[in-house]
């Protein structure tokens, strides 16, 4: 069975070293902007979720990173 249409799921790791397992939702670009949306991976079904968007930047070293968003005006961004 292909997994091509399944979830996808990342493992990203916070400033304080801890890892977060989030599953992909969608993405939007913006004004030449790549956004990715997220949600936790791991859920109860009683627990209420955040998206986390987060925009894709390049680094010096040409590969791209994930970012959390600063700019107030991209905080409203809704997928």
């Amino acid at each position: 069975m292909s997994n091509e249409f399944g979830p996808n799921f990342i493992t990203l790791t916070d400033d304080e070293g801890n890892n977060i397992d989030l599953e992909y939702v969608d993405a939007l670009e913006l004004n030449g902007q790549t956004y990715m949306a997220f949600i936790p991976a791991e859920m109860n079904l009683d627990d209420a979720y955040e998206l986390m968007i987060m925009k894709v930047e390049l680094e010096e070293n040409g590969e791209e990173a994930l970012v959390t968003l600063d700019d107030e005006d991209e905080e409203g961004l809704e997928f």
